[in-house]
């Protein structure tokens, strides 16, 4: 008897369920897709948009021809939601690309930039004035997003009082050299080998 009724529950429970999950991965993937696009990676945008599709055809055609459930129209927008958060989720531990950091202190930056540089990062440096203060140092970064969050872990707890913004690069010079430590090296370093 309660074999029967749990298997009455799964049963209704199932198409919501694969649904919302084809939704979450379809999502996921459309939103990845799109940072991809924006970032020049248009090969790598275009596979991902033959998954996408795929699973967005599968879990739209299950919903349009089971209109009168409720449940799955809910699963389905449900996973829009949840895929767009777990899409975004997947782009930063993917860290594709590079960043530019702008750091503007008003102080003698030269302990910050002997700072980084022993970390492995090149800078470019520029005098300049601001309107809350006569002179202020401009140094520009461009960083590897695979180093992004070391970068910022160092300003946030080392050097807290400067300010700095991040953005996205389209494209880096084939080549350039931007960061000149390895991770071997990097691995190295923090064991003092």
């Amino acid at each position: 008897m309660w074999w029967g009724i749990g298997s009455v529950i799964l049963g209704a429970a199932a198409l919501p369920l694969i649904i919302l999950i084809a939704r979450i991965v379809e999502t996921s993937l459309e939103t990845v897709r799109t940072i991809y696009i924006n970032r020049g990676h248009a090969n790598l945008a275009g596979w991902i948009g033959i998954a996408k599709t795929g699973i967005w055809l599968l879990s739209t055609g299950i919903v349009i021809t089971n209109l009168g459930d409720y449940w799955n129209l809910f699963a389905y927008l449900a996973g829009y939601g949840l895929g767009t958060l777990a899409g975004m989720h997947i782009e930063k531990m993917i860290s594709l690309g590079h960043v530019i950091v702008r750091l503007i202190t008003p102080a003698d930056p030269q302990s910050l930039i002997t700072e980084l540089a022993a970390l492995g990062y090149g800078m470019t440096r520029i005098e300049a004035s601001g309107s809350f203060s006569n002179t202020v140092t401009i140094i520009f970064m461009i960083v590897p997003r695979t180093e992004l969050g070391r970068l910022l872990l160092v300003l946030s707890t080392q050097h807290p009082d400067i300010l700095y913004t991040v953005e996205d690069v389209r494209n880096v010079k084939e080549g350039a050299k931007i960061f000149h430590k390895d991770a071997k090296s990097r691995i190295l370093d923090f064991f003092g080998l």
